[in-house]
């Protein structure tokens, strides 16, 4: 079953104020029952599904404040798409080809079973401290390749075209444009 989700396709706006735009392609887990003090082994059958997400990142915002997540929440970032892949077609989630593409060229190429917390671990994890409700989208991680980590960092600009795609779930494709 495939469940559409808002602009998976759409643009990318690179904030007026800066620069340091950065792609993270990362397996997004879609929580279909709620709950709290949810076990590893009972994670499973929390999740409703799986999509791609990139959670773009404004580097010079986190760089500004300790709070890094606002760098993550700017308007058009951390899309998600293609749709919604149920569970039960998807088996385990730890064993998908994940890539990231800028301009056609290979950025971030792995798979999920090599993340540093599986889904279960971070479901439990975050059932401590929160109620996790139907329909939360939980971003999973990324794999190594992001720009802000290469040797001399490398960010989106104006123009670029970011693909993100995980194995079984689709792909997102997201242009760079300035913020409205």
């Amino acid at each position: 079953m495939y469940i559409g989700l808002n602009a998976p396709n759409g643009d990318i706006q690179l904030p007026k104020a800066f620069s340091q735009l950065d792609w993270e392609v990362e397996l997004v887990a879609v929580i279909g029952k709620g709950g709290r003090h949810i076990s590893a082994a009972e994670a499973p059958k929390h999740v409703f599904g799986y999509a791609v997400g990139n959670d773009v990142s404004v580097r010079d915002w986190q760089n500004k404040t300790a709070q890094w997540l606002l760098g993550k929440s700017f308007d058009t970032h951390a899309p998600v798409g293609p749709a919604i892949v149920t569970a039960d077609e998807v088996g385990d989630p730890h064993r998908l080809n994940i890539t990231c593409k800028v301009n056609g060229d290979t950025r971030q190429s792995s798979n999920t079973k090599h993340m540093l917390f599986n889904v279960w671990a971070q479901i439990e994890e975050l059932s401590q401290a929160m109620t996790l409700k139907p329909g939360d989208l939980i971003f999973t991680g990324t794999p190594g390749g992001v720009g802000f980590g290469m040797k001399s960092p490398v960010f989106l600009k104006l123009g670029d075209v970011v693909t993100c795609e995980i194995e079984e779930l689709g792909k997102i494709t997201k242009k760079v444009v300035a913020e409205a």
